[in-house]
């Protein structure tokens, strides 16, 4: 329940404060007078509505219900609304979201306007059905529960398989080269250190033919080998060094030799051909080790694509297999759905005949999966959609189906906003809507613009915002008071004594009814 409202610089008001009472909240007054921009006010501090006023501030008593890991609260809530350049919001004292606002006490509060032609929608239907059906039903609110969070997680997975679908194509080509890049690099098989290797090699090659003519020339000096011992033997000289010299030439002949027999056993095209491919991998990769770097990652890339082929089955088996789960379980909901709109059908009858209205037939079709089930809802009179009621017939209808689902709330749990409800209505109607919303009273703190003397007759507090000195101006009237607005209401600015007559009675029979239902 809203205990108290303050505010600063809201248009025509200047400063405000009012202190609201349990039940039914009415605001009347003149056109043009501030009626709809003070009941915006509080919508915005609520998170509803745009925030106009430079501070505005709200006490609520906490619904037993609320609760949030994100915020502490207080049993009596204070919430701020602080407009400079930007509005900033305050939920006790920590800063919070408008959104935040809005989603924390969405289960609490709801706003009808005579300008709303909303909430005959089929997931505005199926969410009043699940609503009154869990109220009635805790294993239906525990089935809905876990309808929705496997089903969020059915979507998830949908959408991933979609995303990996949409890139299908890239995927096996990326596959495609991938296993091409491998391959090349696989065929040649490249060494490090080889292609330096066999550069040496292509070098001796090259010359081989004049090592060879160079060691036969050179291959006299061992001729001559015993003439120079003797000169040494003659000088009586140490030859150890040119024995030892001799022998070191003799065996670096024999390595010369033994290389030349080797290189002429070596297949000069076969170098060169492997020379060529080597060099077309450096001339790519710029090195052998970048190009087996390459492939390598290459590699790793390849099993993390066919990993991903891997994983596509399984989600397809996955989606295959929660898809059947889902649509049992979406089943059971319908089933439920069904059950309660034939109950509400026939709850609805007494509240439709007191607002002058025909029955109603809620109708349930099959639909695709969901997030709501597989139920599309609409709502029908006489054969005719919602969308086709007068503004009067729409909102009355709305009234009744808001009375039908209240069954098994506790009092103060909740606040409705009714905008002018009670607008473009006769006189009949006018009274079976403010007995509805009386009714609705005994559950709901309801705040209530209306022009109609019925509904205001019919308030616990009866607010007047009027204009003074060119401001906008807000009171709450006693009696005697609120017998002048509600003559006011009736005839016009100046009431004539029949006017404060009808209201006087008008009173009167509100008091007794009220009483009559204490």
């Amino acid at each position: 329940m809203i205990e108290r409202l303050y505010l600063k610089d809201l248009l025509g008001f200047e400063t405000l404060e009012l202190e609201f009472s349990p039940g039914l909240v009415v605001f009347t007054g003149p056109s043009g007078a501030g009626k709809s921009v003070l009941m915006q006010a509080i919508l915005a501090d609520l998170g509803i509505a745009q925030a106009q006023a430079r501070l505005c501030e709200i006490e609520i008593a906490k619904p037993s219900g609320l609760d949030s890991e994100a915020y502490e609260m207080e049993d009596r809530i204070a919430i701020k609304a602080i407009r400079k350049e930007r509005v900033a919001y305050y939920l006790d004292g920590q800063k919070i979201s408008r959104k935040g606002l809005k989603e924390l006490f969405a289960p609490y509060v709801r706003y009808l306007s005579v300008r709303d032609r909303g909430g005959f929608e089929s997931t505005a239907l199926l969410e009043m059905l699940d609503r009154s059906r869990s109220v009635r039903q805790k294993s239906f609110r525990k089935l809905l529960r876990e309808y929705r969070k496997r089903y969020t997680l059915y979507r998830q997975k949908q959408t991933q398989l979609e995303e990996i679908l949409a890139g299908e194509r890239e995927r096996a080509e990326r596959i495609e080269f991938a296993r091409y890049e491998i391959e090349k690099i696989a065929s040649i098989d490249p060494k490090e250190g080889e292609y330096e290797e066999l550069l040496q090699i292509k070098q001796r090659l090259s010359r081989l033919d004049k090592i060879e003519e160079a060691m036969e020339r050179a291959s006299g000096i061992f001729d001559l080998e015993e003439s120079v011992q003797e000169v040494f033997r003659l000088l009586e000289r140490e030859a150890s060094y040119f024995s030892d010299a001799m022998n070191q030439l003799r065996a670096d002949f024999d390595a010369a030799r033994s290389l030349a027999e080797d290189l002429s056993e070596v297949e000069i095209e076969g170098v060169l051909d492997r020379l060529e491919k080597l060099s077309g991998l450096i001339a790519r990769y710029g090195s052998i080790g970048e190009a087996l770097e390459y492939k390598a990652a290459k590699e790793k890339e390849l099993e993390s694509l066919e990993h991903s082929e891997r994983n596509l089955d399984a989600l397809r088996e996955y989606l295959a297999l929660e898809g059947k789960e889902l649509a049992i379980l979406a089943g059971r909901i319908s089933e439920a759905r069904r059950e309660e709109a034939g109950e509400i059908e026939q709850r609805l009858r007494p509240y439709l005949e007191r607002l002058k209205l025909p029955p109603v037939a809620l109708r349930l079709e099959p639909d695709e999966l969901g997030e709501s089930g597989r139920d599309r809802a609409s709502l029908e009179m006489e054969g005719s959609s919602a969308a086709t009621l007068s503004g009067g017939e729409f909102n009355r209808l709305r009234l009744a189906l808001m009375s039908v689902t209240m069954e098994g709330n506790r009092r103060g749990e909740g606040v409705i906003f009714l905008d002018e409800i009670d607008a473009n209505v006769s006189g009949d109607e006018s009274i079976a809507i403010a007995e509805m919303i009386a009714e609705l009273s005994r559950v709901y703190q309801i705040f209530a613009i209306s022009h109609q003397p019925h509904l205001s007759a019919r308030a616990d507090r009866h607010i007047l915002v009027r204009k003074s000195g060119g401001k906008s101006v807000a009171e709450v009237l006693e009696e005697e008071g609120r017998i002048r607005e509600i003559a006011r209401i009736v005839s016009g600015e100046s009431p004539d004594e029949e006017a404060s007559a009808f209201a006087g009675k008008l009173r009167r029979q509100s008091i007794e009814a009220t009483k009559g239902k204490a």
